[in-house]
This record gives C-alpha cells, sequence and structure tokens, in this order.
C-alpha cells in the first residue's frame, strides 16, 4: 500500500497558516478543523509545520501570551516530508523513528496532502483486515 492510497481516501486538503500569525491563531485553526498541526506556508511555499506539542512546549516553557507568539519562532523547520508513492509501511518506520505525528507529502516541491500517524495506522488495520477475511474464505470455502 502507498501513501497515494491513504490520500486517495482521506483527501487532500491541508489546513496551513502564515509565520507571521500568532500561537492563538494556531490554536483557533487546530479547534475550528479539528485537526493536530498546520503546514505553515510563505509565498506559497511550505516553510515548516505547526503541531499541538509546539503550543505546549511554548506554554510550558512561559514564554509569553500566546496571542504574543509568532509560529515562527515555534514551529519546526527542518521538515521530514513524504512521497506519495512511498510504502506505508516505510513511512510508519520513519514517523516513529522521528517521533513525529504529521508528515507532509509533496512531490516535485508541492504539498499534495498530510498524513497523520493514525492515518497510518488506520490503513494498516484495514488492510489486515481484509486479508483476514479473504484467508478466513478460502479456509472455510
Amino acid at each position: 500500500m502507498k501513501i497515494q492510497d491513504i490520500l486517495t481516501v482521506k483527501g487532500s486538503q491541508v489546513h496551513t497558516i502564515a509565520p507571521d500569525a500568532t500561537l492563538a491563531d494556531v490554536v483557533q485553526k487546530l479547534v475550528a478543523h479539528n485537526c493536530g498541526s498546520l503546514v505553515v506556508i510563505e509565498h506559497e511555499r511550505m516553510v515548516g509545520i505547526i503541531t499541538e506539542r509546539d503550543i505546549l512546549r511554548a506554554c510550558a516553557g512561559g514564554c509569553g501570551e500566546l496571542n504574543e507568539l509568532r509560529v515562527s519562532d515555534h514551529m519546526s523547520s527542518n521538515l521530514i516530508t513524504g512521497l506519495p508513492d512511498d510504502d506505508v509501511g516505510e513511512i510508519m518506520g520513519l514517523l516513529t523513528q522521528h517521533r513525529i505525528r504529521h508528515l507532509p507529502i509533496q512531490r516535485e516541491g508541492r504539498l499534495m496532502g498530510l498524513i497523520s500517524i493514525g492515518d497510518v495506522v488506520k490503513a494498516q488495520y484495514d488492510q489486515l483486515c481484509t486479508e483476514n477475511h479473504f484467508l478466513k474464505e478460502y479456509i472455510q470455502s
């Protein structure tokens, strides 16, 4: 199974924010879209990702009020990305190895979607259930 298979089911919508937005803006968007991360876009180019963890770190660090803190100061800019043709099993290993939960998917520098560890686990689970169903049918026939 490939990442493109997940995006086909999930869709390719990605919620974004600008680097000069505040962390309060991030919280509002995360809640409004019921998601755990936003891709940071500047001049139509992906420059980072901001996640729930980044917000928690800022709060725990006592950096100031969320409406005074800028996304650019708290986002992850050293991005790990995937390709639509990447194998889901390999991506699961990548997410686990780097301890990240959200992975932007790009092709030729263009943002194609965003997947989460939950999306990967669900895809693997669905595939195992389907295989299990067909194996049971085979054994019973």
